[in-house]
């Protein structure tokens, strides 16, 4: 039953680390891959990391062992800190590009236009 729940934790985290990856490949400006590698990446990690928290939940509990609980708690402070600091890189990395002169592709309206003196 555990093997089954990891399995498909797992397979949900790889599968949206997959798209991230195709997203990068993909897309066609800095923007959209900045969307893309940001939050598809943020969930694949906090779907893996949760299956870790779950086996290291289903290997504590027969024995009482400290060290499982230990990796719980580690894996958990990585989403936290995964969560705070991919948008403020991704945000940091639009702005850079944004201030550089590089323009969204396609048919997109500009709403920024002008605002910034480059």
């Amino acid at each position: 039953m555990i093997e089954s729940i990891l399995a498909i934790l797992l397979a949900i985290g790889v599968g949206f680390n997959l798209l991230a990856s195709i997203g990068i490949l993909r897309f066609p400006d800095v923007y959209t891959r900045i969307h893309a590698s940001t939050k598809c990446t943020t969930f694949g990690t906090i779907f893996i990391v949760l299956a870790t928290v779950v086996y290291s939940i289903y290997r504590w509990l027969p024995t009482h062992d400290t060290r499982w609980i230990t990796i719980g708690i580690h894996s958990a402070l990585v989403v936290i800190f995964l969560v705070l600091t991919n948008p403020v890189g991704a945000h940091a990395i639009g702005r850079a590009a944004r201030k550089s002169g590089i323009r969204p592709y396609g048919a997109v309206i500009d709403e920024l236009e002008g605002y910034y003196e480059l």
